[in-house]
């Protein structure tokens, strides 16, 4: 006998005119990106969009008529950050239907960057930065050769038509969405709080539509991203903490991620992911005891698999997050780089 197989549904009502659409995410862990529906009184409202493949755009469009809405009615996009997988299909939504977009200037200002420069820029910044960050030849050099061949197309991203302020109230006839700037993931990510009773009577808050800022079981990653052009040394670990003790204090009574499933208690969820930074920056710490770069700590933290395995691309963003919590460390006066390294190493104090 066999089993029937069960297939979850791609669309998900969550009562008080809120719904989800399960967007795929082409050969990604990941699998979907959660495209929430907002109905206000002057028509649907989208949060993030999903990734720019024909396949996303054929289950957007089909999930968004499972809630009977055609993509031409869509009157606006609200991104919660630049990533593909969240503002990828926004360019095609807004020709569709005519949607305004709108962002939080930090992110919007990495898009204007990504689109005035040339792909063979970004190839040449991203390998000094790594070469710098103590990255082996062999792993600079595929990143050289895509520079001087300029085989890939630079990314596209859609401009938005109007930005996010912190703490606005987004003008949403016969809706109370809130913006709450929650930088880290990105520089610009933010949270959406719909200040209304949950349907279900659930106690908090209302509803938090938190991107990839607060996620049931996955820590987001964090990141640099920096403009070639300014030299200020960020502290993307610290905004991210902070960010998280803020939605915490707003307690919703449930979360809406844009990955894997809705969830409650906020509070819990972000003092697991304080409690993990804490202990991975204690965990580095204990590795700082001798002169390390950024990709030697990176070959020594624990990820979900051994280094060894960790393909090309993960390694880079691995390296990007080991820097991140050095920098958090260094902020802390808990470690400083050692004077004339090069490539820069860093030591405990």
């Amino acid at each position: 006998m066999t089993t029937p197989q069960v297939t979850e549904p791609p669309v998900i009502a969550h009562g008080g005119g809120v719904w989800s659409v399960k967007v795929p995410i082409p050969d990604n862990p990941l699998g979907c990106t959660l495209v929430h529906l907002l109905d206000t009184d002057d028509g649907p409202v989208l949060i993030d969009t999903g990734w720019d493949d024909p396949a996303s755009w054929s289950t957007l469009t089909a999930g968004l008529g499972l809630c009977g809405v055609a993509v031409e009615d869509v009157r606006g996009v609200v991104i919660t950050h630049h990533h593909p997988d969240h503002h990828g299909l926004s360019a095609q939504v807004r020709e569709a239907s005519g949607a305004w977009i709108a962002m939080h200037e930090a992110d919007a200002s990495v898009v204007r960057r990504t689109r005035a420069n040339p792909p063979e820029r970004w190839y040449g910044y991203l390998a000094a930065k790594l070469t710098a960050a103590g990255a082996p030849a062999e792993h600079v050099a595929p990143l050289l050769g895509a520079r001087d061949a300029s085989r890939l197309p630079g990314l596209d991203p859609a401009l938005p038509d109007r930005g996010i302020a912190p703490g606005e109230l987004l003008d949403l006839p016969g809706r109370r969405l809130r913006a709450v700037w929650t930088p880290g993931h990105t520089p610009g990510h933010v949270c959406l709080h719909l200040e209304e009773a949950h349907p279900a009577g659930l106690r908090g808050t209302g509803r938090l539509f938190s991107g990839d800022h607060l996620l049931p079981g996955i820590t987001p990653h964090i990141g640099l991203y920096e403009d070639p052009d300014d030299d200020t040394v960020t502290d993307p670990l610290g905004d991210y903490l902070d960010s998280l003790e803020r939605v915490g204090r707003l307690d919703p009574a449930e979360v809406l991620p844009a990955h894997q499933h809705a969830f409650t208690d906020a509070p819990a969820r972000v003092r697991e992911l304080l409690a993990h930074h804490e202990e991975r920056l204690t965990g580095l710490l204990a590795l700082l005891c001798e002169p390390l770069t950024p990709w030697d700590l990176a070959a020594r933290m624990e990820w979900n698999r051994p280094w060894a395995e960790i393909p090309y691309g993960s390694r880079t963003i691995a390296v990007s997050e080991a820097e991140a919590h050095v920098r958090r460390l260094v902020k802390l006066g808990r470690a400083e780089a050692v004077a004339g390294s090069d490539p820069v190493t860093y030591v405990a104090v």
